[in-house]
């Protein structure tokens, strides 16, 4: 069954910013005019080339991969001469040194070359886009290469993906026809042995075939990520994407080549380390702290801040703080049981600025995690798009079952963070994405009071503004700390 959904479903997360199932054209439109439940469109059975090894001297790319190791590729100029140039020159000029696999989905494929490392950027050797286009002897086999697009091989760039898949049966590629996928029998013989990802073909450029380190590829696809935007939680760095020759060695094009590869292994080493949580240790007299005051609410809100795991969101929260700049704005956006937003002088989400010259990348810090009252900024699709605006997290507690079942789901805890969100409560599906900050240590209450305010349901906009009167930066006068919302008796 797993098999039968998986491309409706991936598919459907993920089109915005990758990826189309097949059964469309290159502008993403369905096609229901031309194939009917009795008469199926046929593709010609021409010869496979994923698996048609390369000869001595021929260019490769050969990829080192931080903390895992290197993967070879094979290209295939003879039928994806745009993509394979592209690809090449780039490599060349270093474009992708440093560059992260910012979005990896087991049993489908991980996914590198964007800058901006969100998903959102990247371009082609000749500015902007360019068309690979496709060509039925490559396909999306376990370990091809090819280039992510927004909707059609007209939008190629930078961005490209590995494929991991899974192995298909007849009745699967069976299922995926009456889909609108079209597979020849070479292809239909491939993914039943080999597996792959079939329901991307004829709508994204391969041009490439992994010819040794596909345990590499497959290491990989076991990391933990952020089940919202599949991020890693820690960063998968390309150290170096560099430009060699084939000089013939010896290639292992399937996973079972690797002998030494065992998955159940591999998804126990790339958890997330337990490191010990600092949301709540307390602040010494004499220590930077923020007050806000609320207008309407008894309680200031104190924020106790960590320049140690997030210096430059710290350095940007305390100067606007000082010039005034979060005077009289309102938290636009209120969740019961998520967060409050605000931070923002258009009122609306749209707006906001850092101190410095562009938005800001605060990075993440696994020593700080959204707990109820982590204060983090809000941001539009990564840390490096921080600014102004922030939020407080209020959540819900996670008892042992809950836990487990986010578990289930493919969320990643440590102890530490089980033991913080069964106490305190909070976010966790937030956590490697956002800056988090700082910590409310007083005034908590006021925080959990505004997150029942009434909202506005088609933007969550309080009806009734809620405005922040003052937010002040001070030093820490020892005064009393109230970590949980059960500190405060009423």
């Amino acid at each position: 069954m797993y098999k039968k959904i998986i491309a409706a479903v991936f598919c459907a997360v993920i089109a915005a910013s990758a990826f189309v199932s097949c059964g469309k054209d290159e502008k993403g439109s369905t096609d229901t005019n031309n194939t009917s439940a009795t008469e199926q469109p046929t593709a010609e059975n021409v010869d496979i080339a994923n698996f048609s090894a390369p000869e001595k001297g021929d260019t490769i790319i050969e990829m080192k991969i931080k903390d895992y190791g290197t993967v070879k590729f094979r290209l295939f100029p003879e039928y994806a001469d745009k993509g394979v140039e592209n690809f090449v020159e780039l490599a060349k000029k270093g474009y992708y040194n440093g560059l992260k696999f910012h979005r990896v989905i087991k049993d489908f494929m991980i996914q590198g070359g964007d800058p901006l490392g969100n998903g959102t950027g990247g371009e082609c050797i000749w500015g902007g886009k360019f068309d690979g286009g496709t060509d039925p002897h490559l396909i999306h086999v376990s370990g091809a290469l090819a280039y992510a697009n927004n909707g059609g091989t007209s939008t190629d760039g930078s961005q490209f993906y590995v494929v991991t898949g899974s192995k298909y049966t007849k009745e699967d590629l069976t299922s995926l026809e009456q889909k609108g996928c079209v597979f020849s029998d070479n292809a239909k013989e491939l993914y039943e042995n080999v597996g792959g990802a079939p329901w991307l073909d004829g709508n994204y450029t391969v041009f490439g075939q992994v010819i040794d380190g596909l345990d590499v590829i497959f290491k990989i696809q076991h990391v933990s990520v952020d089940q919202t935007s599949s991020m890693p939680y820690r960063d998968v760095i390309m150290e170096s994407v560099n430009v060699g020759t084939y000089d013939g060695e010896d290639i292992r094009w399937y996973i079972s080549d690797y002998d030494e590869f065992d998955p159940d292994e591999i998804k126990k080493s790339t958890g997330k380390d337990n490191v010990s949580i600092s949301n709540f240790t307390s602040p010494v007299k004499g220590e930077t702290i923020v007050s806000m005051k609320l207008k309407g609410y008894d309680n200031e809100v104190k924020i106790k801040l960590f320049p140690e795991y997030a210096q430059q969101g710290v350095e940007n929260f305390i100067e606007l703080a000082k010039k005034g700049y979060y005077d009289g704005l309102t938290f636009h956006r209120v969740i019961k049981d998520f967060m409050i937003q605000g931070g923002d002088p258009n009122g609306d989400g749209t707006g906001g600025e850092s101190i410095y010259e562009k938005g800001f990348d605060g990075g993440t810090d696994p020593h700080l995690i959204h707990a109820a009252g982590a204060v983090a900024y809000a941001n539009s699709g990564s840390t490096a798009t921080n600014g102004s605006q922030f939020y407080i997290v209020t959540g819900e507690k996670y008892d042992a079952d809950t836990i487990k079942q986010l578990e289930d789901r493919g969320y990643s805890f440590t102890d530490n963070e089980k033991e913080i969100y069964s106490k305190y409560g909070g976010t966790p599906w937030l956590d490697g994405n956002y800056t988090v900050f700082g910590q409310v240590f007083d005034g908590l209450d006021t925080v959990f009071e505004i997150q029942n305010v009434e909202v506005d349901e088609s933007n969550d906009k309080p009806k009734e503004d809620v405005v922040i009167e003052s937010m002040t930066v001070s030093e820490y006068d020892g005064g009393e700390i109230r970590w949980d919302i059960s500190d405060y008796n009423k």
